[in-house]
This record gives structure tokens, sequence and C-alpha cells, in this order.
């Protein structure tokens, strides 16, 4: 099997709704996508990806009203940042019905569930009568991809079909949240600022977004999104000049490193928000060149820069 990049939404409605796998594109990463209500379907997700058991996956809808369909007791709080920022880069963890299959949520009793903002997949959406699962369509653990040939590249021995709906507009996963004993939960963060939200909930907000093992929400995991050379993050103590420019490749924010090749700069102009859009582009492509090493440095800790960090953090763990 070889995937085939196009734009055919028919083709992508048809192979999902015959238990295939399909990678699809959203305003975040590239997603592989299933049937949420198929139990086999959704074991074609996990052994694509080679992703483990209890790493329970998102599922995206197409409008809110589907809400209701697949989750218990959806908080009025929730409900209320749902209006405000769906379609969009959040995902809801919360009480699933029972017509959420076991292994769509790794057996837990909450489900992610999202409406992502890319028309592609908003009109494939509706063209369903199924929600789709879709963690990012990628071997497991590996940088996320944002375009097409990121997918090919990695799954395109494994699934028939790509869905082209060109380079993802934001380059992060969706931030992920959910209420418990009355607060807000952050469970991830990610594409929407966690400012926007305490902008609308008044309440307290935790930030619980790590977990060494079974964790309760996608994209907690403490090593994920990680290239294969081994990574450093850049610290001021570094001596750059017994550093073997042949082998090293630097991941930088907005100035470069004199004296070395190897570098990727993620915004000249300091905007988070380009950063953000070329982070995983960036792993990627320093990931691909002969070198061993990646030095990565983190960037200013405010808005969009909290869920980059987050993902440099993670890719820089050690297993």
């Amino acid at each position: 099997m070889t995937a085939e990049i196009g734009k055919s939404i028919s083709k992508a409605q048809n192979l999902l709704m015959n238990g295939n796998i399909v990678a699809i594109p959203t305003e975040t990463v590239y997603g592989l996508a299933a049937n949420a209500l198929d139990p086999l379907a959704v074991s074609k997700i996990y052994e694509a990806k080679n992703r483990p058991s209890f790493d329970p996956l998102i599922i995206h809808v197409g409008k809110i009203s589907d809400f209701e369909k697949y989750t218990l007791n959806f908080p009025k709080e929730l409900l209320a940042i749902a209006n405000k920022f769906c379609p969009g880069p959040l995902t809801f963890l919360v009480e699933k019905s029972g017509i959420i299959p076991e292994i769509t949520t790794s057996g837990l009793k909450k489900v992610a569930i999202r409406i992502p903002n890319h028309p592609l997949t908003l009109e494939l959406l509706n063209k369903l009568d199924f929600p789709l699962a879709a963690p990012s369509a990628n071997p497991f653990g590996y940088v996320s991809p944002t375009t097409p040939l990121h997918v090919f590249e990695q799954l395109g021995e494994r699934i028939p079909y790509i869905l082209d709906g060109g380079p993802c507009q934001v380059g992060l996963e969706s931030t992920i949240i959910g209420m418990e004993d009355e607060k807000l939960i952050v469970y991830r963060k990610g594409g929407l600022e966690l400012e926007s939200l305490k902008n609308l909930f008044l309440g307290e907000i935790i930030i619980k977004d790590h977990s060494s093992s079974n964790p309760e929400a996608p994209g907690m995991l403490d090593k994920h999104y990680s290239p294969n050379k081994r990574i450093e993050i850049l610290e001021q103590k570094v001596d750059l000049k017994h550093i073997d420019k042949d082998k090293t490749g630097f991941l930088l924010f907005n100035k470069e490193v004199e004296g070395f090749d190897n570098q990727f700069i993620l915004s000249a102009n300091s905007d988070l928000k380009e950063a953000a859009f070329r982070l995983f582009d960036g792993l990627r492509s320093l990931d691909k060149l002969p070198i061993e090493k990646i030095y990565i440095e983190l960037v200013p800790e405010i808005g969009l820069g909290l869920a980059i960090n987050d993902r440099l953090r993670r890719a820089a763990a050690k297993s």
C-alpha cells in the first residue's frame, strides 16, 4: 500500500465509512482518522502509529450540537468556552457517552472531543454520521506532521489516503481542558493561549499537563514530539567552542549562533505565532541532516511560548 495524496472529500468519506484510516488536515496538525465508534477501525490507528493502548485519542466532530451525542453532563462553563472558541485549537475532556468504545478512550471514563477549524475536515465531518478519532498522523512519539508530505514520509506505506489541506495554520496541537471540582484544568498546553481562557473563566485554573504513564488525556506523556537525533536544551553555560560544527544543529528562536551552519530560526521577527507554525518543520528539517545532536532554544514563556516550550522540553526529555 502506498498512500495517495488528494483533495477528494468523497474519497476520504468512502474510505472512512468502510472502516479504513485516512490522514486529515486540521488547523493544528494532520490527524490519522478513523470512525471513533468502530473499535476495529480505531485499532488500525494504534497499529499504524505503533501507539500504546494506554494513550487515549481525541475525537473530532463538526459542530457544537454534536457534543451532546458523545458526552454526558457537558459542564456549562465549558460550553460557554466552546461557544467562544470552537471551531478552533481547543479540546474538551468530559464524561463520555456509552456509545464511545473503550479503545477510543483507553478505558477511561472521559473522552477528549473537539471541532477542528479546517474547511475540508469540517465538510468531511458534516458528511459523516460518526465522529473521527484522530491523533497526530505520525509514528508514536515522533515530531507531529504539519503538511501532507510529512505524513507521507512517515506513514505513506501504512495508510491508503491523505486528504490534502495544505500546511497547518497553527502548527501546535490543541489545548486540552476540563473541569474538576469547579476548577478549570489544563491537561495540555496548545494552540489556544491560556490567557484567552483566563479572560473567559473567572475561577481557578490549574495546569496538570504531564504524566509518565497512564495519562488522563492525549499528549500528557513526558517524552513526546521527538526527533531521532539527541536533543539538548541550549543553556547559557554551554561552551560552543568545543562543539563539533559538522555534527551539531540548532533550533533557535530569533537569532543565529555565529560560526555554525546547521541552524533553523523559528521567527526572525520574534513572532510566537510564526514560531509555533514553524516548530515541527524545524525539528524535522534538522532531523534529516547528517548530524548527531540538536540544541534547542526555549522561547519567551508567554502566550503560545508556553505551549512551544512544552513541546521542546518533551522533545528533549530522556526516555
